[in-house]
């Protein structure tokens, strides 16, 4: 879809009940009402044309609007099966890699629906090399792989690192993950080196405390 995927999506999701508008979910409209809902008619234009052409489109007709981000061109891109699937937990409001990444204090910065969260977990993966990796995956059936991966860094990062802070939302944690995943790290030492040195004033970039930390 090039354009309108969120609105469109919205309705699906009244329809089906997931959220309500003004303390009215769906199912509490008069038949009336939700006939209104149903039947009302969409104006759709069908487009044809290469790869490329379609990418010129959707450039052309957001370009009005808000920015787009690099991940939304390059969704606009690498459009297919993979992407759709990988969307459901990494591109909605609210979606398992917003839930999971929150639940205890946040370890990521910026929206999912922007596709921050699924550019992260895309880079995390490939080493930054997220256009690259998107060009691999993009006619496979599914995401399977993606999620798992994003789990267990999570998981680790709560593991390794138990007492939140808010800096740990500005931590590549996928790449400290790569790189430490398999050594044993000893997590109430770390937590008490991690203690003094927010603590200290001449450490001006907090964030940078817990990469530091990376066995050498």
């Amino acid at each position: 879809m090039l354009d309108g995927q969120q609105r469109t999506i919205s309705i699906g999701e009244y329809v089906n009940g997931d959220f309500s508008l003004n303390d009215y979910f769906f199912h509490n409209l008069t038949k009336e009402e939700q006939d209104q809902i149903l039947n009302y008619e969409l104006m759709i234009y069908f487009c044809e044309g290469t790869d490329k052409e379609r990418l010129d489109w959707f450039k052309t007709i957001n370009i009005a609007g808000e920015k787009l981000t690099d991940q939304e061109l390059r969704n606009a891109a690498y459009t297919d099966s993979w992407l759709s699937d990988a969307k459901l937990k990494f591109s909605k409001t609210s979606c398992a890699a917003y839930l999971l990444a929150n639940d205890g204090g946040s370890l990521l910065k910026g929206s999912p629906i922007r596709q921050e969260y699924l550019e992260t977990a895309l880079s995390w993966t490939n080493n930054g090399a997220v256009a690259g990796y998107m060009a691999k995956q993009q006619h496979d059936k599914n995401a399977n792989e993606l999620w798992p991966y994003f789990q267990d860094v999570i998981a680790w990062v709560r593991k390794t690192f138990p007492n939140y802070r808010k800096e740990m939302a500005s931590v590549h944690w996928g790449e400290l993950y790569n790189k430490v995943k398999d050594k044993k790290l000893n997590a109430k030492k770390l937590e008490t080196e991690v203690e003094e040195l927010m603590k200290d004033e001449d450490v001006t970039k907090k964030s940078g405390i817990y990469p530091y930390f990376n066995p050498r």
